[in-house]
């Protein structure tokens, strides 16, 4: 699902089809299901469901229809159309001002020297870092919320975030190894991941023991990343802050690449799992009973979130709030008839740009951490999300 369904016809093969096809006017080798999906001799078209679009065509073995919803396909490319125009506002601005339609040359290389080093240079990298971690953190966002059938149970409220972190810091800080970040952050969402489903045994992954369990893993993971700060020197330390508030000012590359290449494999997986993600809204019971085989879907859902915070906050560090931030404006975008995934991922991509782009020109030129940034917006909106009545996700 997730915005389309595809049907397939079968061909028919008994004698009285083909007769049947050849009264009404069909071919003999026609599908049986071309009159349904047509509408036969005497009506061109059925209509589609209400709120689709309907592609359909004939295939080699048989009829194809294609449906689209309609509001999805909206509010996908409204949100895509305002992640471009956020972006290229994002290269125009900073200390250094350039024309939009400068920004536009540069992207194409027919810009001046100055133009296009400060663009492709300085700014495009980072800007493709507040892309695919906001993508990222949202994406992990709604699947752990669906997860859960929660809109609390984002990966940095129940302590994944900080789990990633602290062991993160720790690869930079030394503490008696020395393994790449992207890795330890890995290890680390982990880690909390499966603390927090432990102390959470016995009431799965619904009602506010496990949403409990998680911030109480996650102070945890947060005292012991602060005590590791305060035993090391403070030019270590320093090198470490990134990680512990959540900035794309000391991006490692390497760590960008293995975001973008997890982002688009995990995205191009969740709209895989799109119709059992829509399934799993319901008890476990009727999933089951309409084919999803719930415990392995849990363990893929779960796995796929994990890996995608982890590798998120070994760019950015925790910016836990665009997972939450991010699937909400794309509920209150989208209709409820699907988990919008694809509307989640642009729409925290869509927040992290424009949360970056805030801390970088409020108060140029000192530069706020796009943690503290989202926090501050993260922050009321949770409040808002407490005190408004829960949207029913059945």
């Amino acid at each position: 699902m997730s915005g389309f369904m595809k049907t397939t016809s079968i061909r028919s093969s008994s004698s009285n089809a083909s007769s049947g096809n050849a009264s009404s006017g069909r071919p003999a080798d026609m599908p049986a299901f071309y009159g349904i999906l047509s509408g036969g001799g005497e009506n061109d078209s059925v209509p589609p469901l209400q709120g689709y679009w309907r592609f359909a065509w004939q295939g080699r073995h048989g009829a194809n229809s294609l449906m689209f919803e309609q509001r999805a396909v909206v509010v996908n490319l409204g949100l895509f159309g305002a992640l471009l125009l956020a972006s290229v506002i994002y290269l125009s601005l900073g200390s250094v001002k350039v024309a939009p339609m400068a920004v536009l040359q540069a992207l194409f290389g027919n810009a001046d020297m100055m133009a296009s080093f400060v663009v492709q240079e300085l700014r495009l990298p980072r800007l493709a870092a507040a892309v695919s971690t906001g993508a990222a953190f949202a994406l992990a966002g709604i699947l752990m919320q669906t997860l859960a059938r929660n809109r609390l149970a984002t990966p940095g409220i129940i302590g994944i975030d900080n789990g990633a972190t602290a062991f993160a810091v720790a690869s930079i800080v030394g503490v008696g190894f020395s393994i790449a970040p992207p890795a330890m952050a890995l290890a680390g969402a982990t880690t909390a991941a499966v603390l927090t489903f432990g102390l959470a045994a016995g009431s799965g992954t619904q009602g506010y023991r496990f949403i409990v369990a998680g911030i109480g893993v996650g102070a945890v993971f947060g005292a012991v990343t602060q005590l590791m700060l305060a035993r090391v020197a403070i030019d270590t330390a320093n090198a470490a802050y990134p990680w512990t508030v959540g900035s794309l000012n000391a991006r490692p590359s390497g760590a960008l690449q293995l975001l973008m290449f997890g982002l688009a494999l995990g995205l191009a997986t969740a709209m895989a799992l799109a119709r059992s993600l829509t399934l799993l809204r319901f008890k476990d019971a009727t999933a089951s009973g309409l084919g999803v085989n719930v415990r392995r879907r849990r363990l893929e859902v779960l796995l796929l979130s994990v890996a995608l915070t982890g590798l998120a906050v070994a760019v950015a560090g925790p910016v836990g709030m665009v997972g939450l931030i991010g699937p909400e404006i794309a509920r209150s975008l989208s209709s409820s008839r699907s988990v919008p995934v694809l509307a989640a991922t642009l729409a925290g991509a869509l927040v992290m740009v424009l949360a970056d782009l805030a801390g970088r020109t409020l108060l140029a030129p000192i530069e706020i951490p796009v943690g503290i940034v989202t926090a501050v917006v993260g922050g009321p909106w949770l409040l808002w999300i407490l005190m408004r009545p829960q949207r029913s996700f059945t």
